[in-house]
């Protein structure tokens, strides 16, 4: 018998006196020591309906069919019933830790909470209980980690406490709603591994929703393709993989960033050059800020990139990728050489600055987090005109719609408000605000990590198309080498700091030199299809 049970599984919203149908007669189970993964886009109806297997969408969802948990129903049970299942037997991993723990309070007092109010389990043999979790889930000195804030760990090490909570009160299963999509390629692999490993030693059942399909080959038992709230495949995954039957499913298999950079121009001439550029960040203490120390995020740093070119820089978090990046921007301080276009701008004033602000410009990671939502797409991406002027004998709002055609985006949508474009089309809406003020250089800083698969492939064919039409050179920082490896006509391999590994971007992943980019190049998942 399977421990959890869904059974014709539907979800409505009521917004606006309209019904909204989000999850449409969905139907799958669960066994103890299984994986069954859920995948599909942004908006299948994954999250909507992990959420619903123990009632945690609240009175705005018109929920029907059926969930059972172990013999028991689990739609419309009382509230008991409910508080004794949530994170006791049904215990939830998700995508941001950061959102997910509490800022304002030590791990251990968050560890130890779980425990006290599901197993009544508190003082010395909480504290006894929480160690022994935090080294089962890999977290190293697990007894100097017990007073840290969130914030002082690093993003592998939130998501294993997470993982840790969850484990807590030794759930029949564990829903890990896109766990590692924010890690680095090393990290994810760690984490990964963890969850398999757990799975077997706790014979739970694992519900694992993703929209990488790269992912579910390595860890699923079945898969559950998922597509405007329907399942519209289902199988083991070796048969998912090998022969799928939906042409959704065979379009979420193709979808993996590929092809090459395209050529850059014979003669192109160089555009940005640093050397031996370095960024230390001093450590004060005392009353009177004596420096006792440096963070040594860049050291000695020597790259060049031309025009029509792109410059991979890959490494895990906190190698110092985008401090480099934002040093070349002139944004934070560093010593060493910084050329721009054959000019040295280390020493320049912040008026001449701002000329060479038009030249430079940066696309982020979280399209959603980089917009104002109190702006218009218009207003948004004519933004820099405001400071750097609009082309003479040019209509601002013309300039926008050009634009907006450029990227992909319908100028008639130019009034909307963030919140009304999808995930890609933000993000070409952040590409849009970079390119109206027609840079040379682009730093691209995990621009496609967010992203659902189908949709990074548009990105980075609309990049590529850009940089071809207009010459651009690009800084790309990504932990995704699939995309790296479609982007980049040069790499770096950064590692704390220091620039381990350089080279043509061919080479560097056929032939790695470094022990680091071979375990870099290890962790990376094998492509999809």
């Amino acid at each position: 018998m399977s421990i959890l049970e869904v059974k014709d599984l539907t979800v409505a919203f009521r917004q606006d006196g309209k019904t909204n149908m989000a999850v449409k007669g969905v139907s799958f189970s669960v066994d103890r020591g299984e994986t069954v993964a859920l995948v599909g886009e942004s908006g299948s109806g994954k999250s909507v309906t992990a959420l619903s297997t123990v009632s945690l969408l609240g009175d705005v969802a018109q929920v029907g069919g059926s969930v059972s948990y172990d013999g028991q129903e689990m739609i419309d049970a009382p509230d008991r019933l409910l508080r004794k299942v949530r994170g006791n037997d049904i215990s939830f991993i998700f995508q941001e830790p950061m959102t997910s723990l509490n800022p304002l309070h030590t791990i251990e007092r968050q560890l130890t909470e779980s425990l006290a109010l599901h197993q009544s389990v508190v003082g010395h043999e909480a504290r006894t209980r929480v160690l022994e979790l935090l080294q089962k889930v890999g977290i190293r000195d697990a007894e100097s980690r017990l007073g840290a804030y969130p914030h002082q760990l690093s993003g592998g090490q939130r998501q294993r406490v997470m993982i840790a909570m969850a484990l807590s009160n030794k759930p029949d299963i564990l829903i890990a709603d896109e766990p590692t999509t924010a890690l680095d390629v090393t990290i994810q692999a760690q984490i990964l591994e963890l969850l398999a490993e757990l799975k077997r030693s706790e014979d739970m059942g694992l519900l694992f929703i993703t929209h990488d399909l790269s992912i579910v080959r390595r860890i699923a038992d079945r898969v559950c393709v998922m597509k405007d709230g329907e399942i519209v495949e289902t199988g083991p995954t070796a048969a998912i993989f090998e022969n799928p039957q939906h042409p959704y499913t065979q379009k979420l298999l193709s979808a993996q960033p590929s092809g090459q950079p395209i050529a850059v121009p014979a003669g192109a001439k160089e555009l940005v050059k640093t050397d031996s550029l370095r960024v230390w960040f001093p450590i004060q203490q005392g009353f009177f800020k004596k420096v006792v120390g440096h963070v040594k995020a860049v050291n000695d740093a020597t790259i060049s990139v031309r025009e029509g070119e792109t410059l991979g820089i890959v490494g895990e978090s906190g190698s110092g990728k985008t401090t480099l990046a934002l040093a070349i921007m002139r944004l934070i301080g560093s010593e060493g050489g910084i050329t721009f276009d054959g000019s040295d701008v280390r020493g320049w004033s912040t008026k001449r600055l701002r000329a060479l602000r038009k030249e430079m410009q940066i696309v982020f990671q979280d399209p959603f987090g980089s917009l104002s939502p109190r702006m218009t797409c218009e207003q948004i991406i004519a933004e820099g005109l405001s400071v750097h002027g609009v082309e003479p004998g040019r209509n601002r709002r013309d300039m926008v719609a050009e634009v907006m055609q450029e990227v992909g985006l319908d100028p008639a949508m130019m009034h909307r408000y963030p919140h009304e474009f999808s995930g890609g089309q933000r993000q070409r809406i952040a590409i849009a605000r970079a390119m109206i003020l027609r840079p040379r250089l682009v730093v691209l800083d995990e621009p496609t990590s967010a992203l659902d698969m189908t949709v990074q492939v548009q990105i980075v064919d609309l990049l590529r198309h850009l940089q071809d039409k207009y010459g651009l050179a690009y800084l790309f920082i990504s932990h995704d080498l699939n995309v790296v490896r479609a982007m980049s006509h040069k790499m770096i391999v950064m590692k704390q700091g220091d620039v381990v590994e350089a080279g043509s971007a061919q080479d560097l992943f056929d032939n790695p030199q470094t022990d680091y980019a071979r375990s870099l190049l290890a962790a990376t998942l094998e492509p999809s299809g």
